[in-house]
């Protein structure tokens, strides 16, 4: 009767193929996985070949034996099913394309170790046996970024397959600038409205300081016209004399624009 003595490998996911090893196989006519029976890919002496169904469950382990020509049924070894992974959301919606950052990516089918990719940048390792419905990475930078503002896929791969792109999805924001900028007054007093235009990257802003000339910083009201321009109320409490406005969004934060106080 045949015997098995070992898999090769002992885990994987639908599709792959797998390697019994054993004794007097040679009169295998179908393989027992779980509760599916497989037809053999190769059958030899000592191996049988077959390839994971996919009717296989989801995750866990299965019992795998074979069947003979004879309707002899050999011993059974465990074969552990690899769950597929799903991504269902992320901790952050945007990270700097200049330096990327840290960014938990929230899901299912973890366990097992793997990698995660944000579309067009090199994949980032995580190790196996963390938690199984989330996993942090630092991703990479996107230096070569020609826009303000781009959406990047976020998938994971483990030994149990890719998550669907398109799940979970996070922006890269260039950083904004205001060297070429002007603030229209140039001059003012504290609560006058100012335009700022001719910035870069203006769009996603989440701040804007002042710092006054006594090096005092303050946080100023905005409103976001276009990816050039900004409608910022100067602060109110602030020093007379030449001080800065600066803006950040989450691609960074600005040069400075210089603007008086009177």
């Amino acid at each position: 009767m045949a015997t098995i003595t070992s898999l090769s490998p002992t885990q994987g996911k639908v599709g792959d193929t797998v390697t019994i090893n054993g004794t007097a196989l040679t009169g295998t006519i179908r393989v027992n996985f779980g509760s599916a029976a497989v037809t053999p890919t190769g059958v030899t002496a000592t191996t049988v070949t077959f390839v994971v169904p996919a009717s296989a469950p989801c995750a866990g382990q299965v019992s795998v034996s074979v069947t003979s020509n004879a309707g002899a049924t050999s011993n059974a070894r465990p074969f552990f099913v690899l769950a597929s992974p799903t991504t269902t959301g992320l901790d952050e919606t945007c990270v700097a394309a200049a330096t990327g950052g840290p960014l938990t990516v929230f899901g299912s089918g973890f366990a097992s170790g793997g990698s995660v990719t944000v579309s067009g940048l090199a994949p980032v390792a995580f190790a196996a046996g963390g938690n199984n419905s989330e996993v942090t990475v630092t991703v990479p930078a996107d230096g070569a970024q020609a826009v303000c503002i781009a959406p990047h896929n976020v998938t994971v791969t483990t030994p149990g397959g890719t998550s669907t792109a398109g799940t979970t999805v996070v922006d890269y924001y260039n950083p904004p600038t205001l060297t070429a900028a002007t603030a229209t007054p140039a001059t003012g007093t504290g609560s006058d409205e100012i335009t700022i235009s001719g910035g870069t990257c203006l769009n996603g802003v989440t701040a804007v300081t002042f710092t006054d000339s006594a090096a005092a910083t303050f946080s100023a009201a905005f409103q976001s016209v276009s990816e050039t321009t900004l409608v910022v109320t100067v602060p109110t409490g602030t020093a007379t004399g030449a001080g800065t406005f600066t803006v950040t969004t989450c691609g960074g934060t600005s040069d400075a624009l210089a603007f008086t106080v009177t």
